[in-house]
């Protein structure tokens, strides 16, 4: 059975690991808006990839990671591992 990763999910896991940014309105408004415009920097990024693999036992793509400039291309990212069991050794 695979998990699946919901929006809320995501963005109480970044609120946990990088703070809530003043200017990050994270509703699904936001899913098409670059994590610097929500306020966000790659060590946000970083360190919610670093809590979702830890938290879900799944390796992100380093390099997909870098890519999504996203929240919605994070959010897709992370359920594809999910979804195709790219479990953690």
């Amino acid at each position: 059975m695979s998990q699946q990763m919901h929006l809320e999910d995501l963005t109480a896991v970044l609120r946990e690991c990088a703070g809530e940014s003043e200017s990050a309105e994270l509703s699904t408004a936001a899913l098409d808006v670059s994590f610097a415009d929500l306020g966000y920097d790659s060590v946000a990024v970083l360190e919610t990839t670093a809590r979702i693999e830890r938290d879900h036992g799944v390796v992100l793509d380093e390099e997909a990671v870098f890519e999504a400039e996203t929240l919605g291309q994070y959010l897709d990212l992370v359920n594809e591992a999910l979804e195709h069991g790219t479990r953690a050794a």
